[in-house]
């Protein structure tokens, strides 16, 4: 199970019948430490070496030249198309991994929280998924510092900031 503590700091911890995962407490305070672009087109790369995308290649490699080539309208049409497409592929890992990183991309070309929260649930889907197969993986350290990151985009929208309250003008101030 993947959450909040909260809303505040990212928690993480994966449980199935076989497996309790959790991620050490000093990767909840990481920055991240690589380019999501790069580590997007290294997954897409991944997935394409491996055969992994199927019958759905061409049209992956399409929508992700547009996604890549296009800001705007074009870019966002693209990377709604690749996010269509990864529902197809739920158990394709890289492409997945590519998912994350261009829902990133995605959050810092058009920054509203839709992509933020887009963000999150692919990481707990991904981490739920994979995570107990990656322990110790840079792929793994990848996933959880850009979840971290989505969060920190999102701030503490559940509970309101305890100061603001104290500090809002009363009456005549």
């Amino acid at each position: 199970m993947w959450g909040t503590c909260r809303g505040i700091l990212p928690w993480s911890g994966y449980h199935d019948s076989c497996h309790l995962f959790v991620i050490p407490e000093r990767s909840l305070v990481r920055s991240m430490h690589f380019d999501p672009a790069i580590a997007a087109q290294q997954a897409l790369h991944r997935a394409k070496e491996q055969g992994q995308l199927g019958s759905l290649e061409h049209t992956i490699v399409e929508a992700e030249e547009s996604f890549s080539s296009n800001a705007g309208p074009e870019a966002k049409q693209a990377y709604e198309r690749l996010q269509q497409l990864g529902d197809e592929l739920p158990e394709v890992r890289a492409f997945q991994e590519f998912l994350i990183y261009i829902t990133w991309q995605q959050a810092t070309e058009e920054t509203i929280p839709q992509h933020f929260h887009q963000g999150v649930k692919l990481c707990d889907r991904f981490l739920e998924r994979f995570g107990s197969e990656l322990v110790g993986s840079a792929t793994l350290e990848q996933v959880v510092d850009i979840r971290n990151s989505f969060w920190g985009g999102l701030g503490d929208m559940d509970d309101p900031i305890p100061e603001y309250d104290e500090d809002a003008f009363k009456g005549g101030d």
